[in-house]
C-alpha cells in the first residue's frame, strides 16, 4: 500500500467536510473499477454454452452445506503440505477437490510480487515471525491470503513474477505493492495483472494443446477461485471508468471480492496533523476515513449483487472486511491485541509510532518486541497475528454475501449466487 488519502500536513474541520465530498465523489468509480473489470471481454452467450464453462453446469450435486462442513480452522503451524500437487497435463482427470486460486490485488496480498520485479533485497524484519526470512510481503508473518491457503491445505501462492523457486500447480499471485484498480493509476494496476493472467492461461493452453504438461489444466482455470483484494490505493485519486468486461469470458465462474478495511484506525492516518480530536470515534479512529471505507465497501457490495444478476451462472461472493479489521480495535482486548492503534515498526514512539519521513525498515525504525501482539505492523500493513484473526473470521463467511465459506467454492458447482 502506497500513499493514503491525504499528506501529513492536513487538518482542520473545514478541510474535513471538503475531503468527505471528494471521497465520496470517486467510491462509486473505485467500486466500479474493482468490479466491472470481472467482465471483459465476456463472450455471448453460445460461446460459453460450446466450451462448457457454466457454474452452474457440471451438475456433481455437491450441497454447499457439505462442501463449507470441510473448512479447517486457520492454523498456525508449520510450512502447509499440498492436498494435490503437481502439474497438470492436457487431459481433465484431476479429482474436483484441486485447489487452484488466482489473486489479484495490492500489498495487502503481495506474496513477493513487488520484491521480484523491482529486484528489492528486503531485509529483516520484515517477516520475521512465521518464516523467519524476509520473503517480500510487507509483514512480519502471514498475510490473509496466506491463511486462506493453509486452510485449503494448500502451499502460499507464489509469484507470478518470481522467476525461482515459484510453484504454480495451485494457482497464482498476481498481486503487487501499491497497485490501483485504475488502469495507469501503478505499474502494476489492475488492468496490467488482468493482461498478466490472459498471457499466462493463452501460453497454457497453447502448451496443453502440444500435449506439453503445464501447473495448471483446462479443468484448473475452469474451475479455479478468482480472489480480488484491491482498491485502498484508489481512494487517493480521482477515477477513471475503464473496464466493462473480464475474466468471466475466459472461464472464470468463482470470485471472491474484498473490501476495503478500517482506514481511519491505521496509525498511518492517525499520525496526519490535526487541529482537534473531533473527528475521533469512542475508539480512537478517524470517522472521516471509516465512513468513506464503508461506503467504498457499500458501492463495491452494490456492484457485486449487479454481477451475480448479469452472471448467473458464476458465483461472486463480496467479503466486506471492514467489520473484521475495525473489531481489532473495538474488542482489541479481546483478541489479545496489545495496541491496537501503534505500528509494530515504525518511529515515534507512542501512540501511533508512524513517522512519514522514518517509517519501517528506515535506519531510525523503533521496533515492538518479538512476542508484543501489535495489529499494525508499519502503520499501513497488518501483522501476522491480527492477519490470522482476520483471516479466521472471513473464512466463516460471516462476513460475506452470500453467506458462504471460503471452502464452498471449492468442490461446489451450486453456490447460492443471491442475496
Amino acid at each position: 500500500m502506497t500513499s493514503g488519502l491525504v499528506t501529513a500536513g492536513g487538518g482542520g474541520g473545514g478541510k474535513v467536510m471538503s475531503l468527505r465530498l471528494q471521497y465520496y465523489v470517486v467510491l462509486g468509480g473505485v467500486a466500479a473499477v474493482v468490479l466491472l473489470a470481472c467482465l471483459r471481454y465476456t463472450p455471448t452467450a453460445a460461446a460459453v454454452a460450446a466450451v462448457g464453462y457454466g457454474f452452474w453446469g457440471n451438475g456433481d450435486g455437491a450441497s454447499l452445506a457439505a462442501a463449507g462442513a470441510a473448512a479447517t480452522t486457520v492454523g498456525g503451524t508449520g510450512t502447509s503440505a499440498a492436498a494435490t500437487t503437481g502439474g497438470g497435463g492436457a487431459g481433465g482427470g484431476r479429482s474436483p477437490s484441486r485447489v487452484v486460486i488466482f489473486n489479484f490485488g495490492d500489498s495487502n496480498s503481495d506474496t513477493g510480487g513487488m520484491a521480484a520485479a523491482m529486484g528489492l533485497n528486503i531485509a529483516l524484519p520484515e517477516g520475521r515471525t512465521y518464516f523467519r526470512r524476509p520473503t517480500g510481503r510487507i509483514s512480519d508473518g502471514r498475510l490473509v491470503i496466506d491463511f486462506i491457503c493453509e486452510s485449503l491445505n494448500t502451499p502460499h501462492l507464489s509469484p507470478y513474477l518470481k522467476s525461482l523457486g515459484s510453484d504454480f500447480s495451485n494457482g497464482v499471485n498476481f498481486a503487487i505493492g501499491g497497485s490501483t484498480a485504475t488502469p495507469g493509476g501503478s505499474t502494476f494496476s489492475l488492468d496490467v495483472q488482468l493482461h498478466q493472467f490472459l498471457y499466462f492461461r493463452t501460453r497454457s493452453i497453447e502448451l496443453i494443446n502440444q500435449g506439453v504438461r503445464t501447473p495448471i489444466d483446462r479443468d484448473g482455470f475452469r474451475n479455479a477461485i478468482y480472489t480480488i483484494d484491491i482498491g485502498q490505493n484508489d481512494l487517493a485519486a480521482y477515477m477513471n471508468l475503464p473496464y466493462d468486461q473480464a475474466l468471466y469470458g475466459h472461464g472464470g465462474r468463482k470470485f471472491w471480492v474484498h473490501g476495503t478495511g478500517a482506514l481511519g484506525c491505521l496509525p498511518q492516518k492517525l499520525s496526519i496533523p490535526r487541529d482537534d480530536d473531533s473527528d475521533l470515534d469512542g475508539n480512537g479512529c478517524l470517522k472521516t476515513y471509516n465512513a468513506a471505507a464503508r461506503e467504498f465497501n457499500a458501492q463495491l457490495g452494490a456492484a457485486c449483487r449487479r454481477l451475480r444478476q448479469r452472471m448467473a451462472d458464476a458465483a461472486v461472493v463480496f467479503t466486506d472486511v471492514y467489520a473484521a479489521k475495525y473489531d481489532l480495535v473495538a474488542n482489541h482486548t479481546l483478541h489479545g491485541i496489545e495496541r491496537p492503534l501503534m505500528a509494530c515498526c515504525g518511529n515515534g514512539g507512542p501512540p501511533y509510532n508512524y513517522n512519514h519521513f522514518k517509517m519501517c525498515m528506515s535506519a531510525e525504525m523503533e521496533l515492538c518486541d518479538m512476542g508484543a501482539r501489535f495489529a499494525s505492523w508499519d502503520g499501513v500493513h497488518y501483522t501476522e497475528v491480527a492477519n490470522a484473526i482476520v483471516a479466521a473470521r472471513v473464512l466463516t463467511g460471516e462476513y460475506s454475501t452470500p453467506p458462504v465459506r471460503f471452502a464452498s467454492l471449492v468442490n461446489s458447482t451450486a453456490v447460492p449466487n443471491d442475496g
